[in-house]
């Protein structure tokens, strides 16, 4: 797939809508539209990169380091108990763009190995809420 042609690269350029949460000058979070649960964030790298195989060395710290700070976030934001942080490479990759997925979780949610449930935004309203909370914890972690 070409950058030209890919949501995510859309979204990184303004030209897709998405309730942002988080930004760097090597990433962007937003809220999944399709969340497992409510609070599921997409951590991407703003450069058009398929894999983690084919991430450069040289954005793995920026994304990962974003990753560690948006798991604590999502974790304060949604009231957690933790969280689920997984990539898909090729195999169950819906956008091929790598991305990071920070789900927030509860002890009993039923989320169980790979059979995940899909519970959606009551609203688009608590999806905004969802943003705004996530947004607030990020402000109130310690800068790396």
């Amino acid at each position: 797939m070409t950058e030209a042609a890919c949501l995510f690269c859309e979204i990184v350029r303004g030209e897709q809508a998405a309730l942002s949460v988080f930004e760097s000058d090597e990433c962007l979070a937003f809220l999944d539209h399709r969340p497992l649960f409510p609070g599921h964030t997409l951590l991407v790298p703003r450069d058009h990169h398929e894999t983690l195989a084919d991430l450069p060395q040289t954005l793995v710290e920026p994304l990962f380091g974003s990753a560690q700070r948006l798991a604590r976030a999502v974790e304060k934001a949604m009231a957690a108990d933790g969280t689920f942080v997984a990539i898909n490479n090729k195999i169950s990759q819906s956008v091929p763009h790598l991305h990071v997925h920070i789900v927030p979780r509860r002890r009993k949610d039923g989320m169980k190995g790979f059979f995940w449930p899909r519970v959606p935004y009551a609203s688009p309203e608590a999806a905004v809420e969802a943003q705004s909370a996530i947004r607030a914890a990020i402000r109130d972690l310690p800068t790396p």
